[in-house]
């Protein structure tokens, strides 16, 4: 049913969540998994002589690390997959991979924000359900390891 699974992937709790569930549809499905890691730009306040100037911060080694742990999780449930890192907005660069790919699903964790917030900023799944033509699951499931690996496990 899912030949390509693309896993958006962060490191936080909800990532973690939605890499088990996203890789326990890639074990039934036999799919070709794809993990990736999205780091946005975050400007650092400076103050210098004339006011306020903004720095861009590097979280690229952070996020790279996160793209390991994510791969480390994937090869300890026995998947095969292929990385991608992207830098820029979240949503765009799940939408450019998806379409690259050729992803028949979107695995992506949630996190909650409050009314204020959602008004203020759309979600990303909200935004890729918008913007794909696939599906787009957000794991929010704890699954466990007899459900992931069966008996074997």
């Amino acid at each position: 049913m899912y030949r390509t699974i693309l896993l958006a992937y962060d490191g936080t709790r909800e990532g973690r969540l939605a890499l088990r569930e996203g890789a326990l549809l890639a074990k039934m499905f036999q799919s070709d998994v794809v993990l990736m890691a999205v780091v946005e730009p975050a400007f650092v306040p400076l103050a210098v002589d004339a006011g306020v100037a903004y720095f861009e911060e590097d979280r690229g080694a952070e996020y790279l690390r996160v793209l390991e742990e994510g791969a480390d999780r994937l090869r300890k449930l026995g998947l095969s997959y292929r990385t991608t890192f992207r830098r820029g907005e979240p949503a765009a660069c799940i939408v450019a991979a998806a379409e690259e790919f050729h992803a028949d699903l979107i695995v992506v964790g949630h996190h909650k924000k409050g009314r204020f917030a959602r008004w203020l900023q759309q979600s990303v799944t909200a935004e890729l359900i918008d913007r794909l033509d696939c599906s787009v699951l957000s794991g929010h499931l704890e699954i466990s390891d007899e459900e992931l690996f069966g008996n074997a496990g």
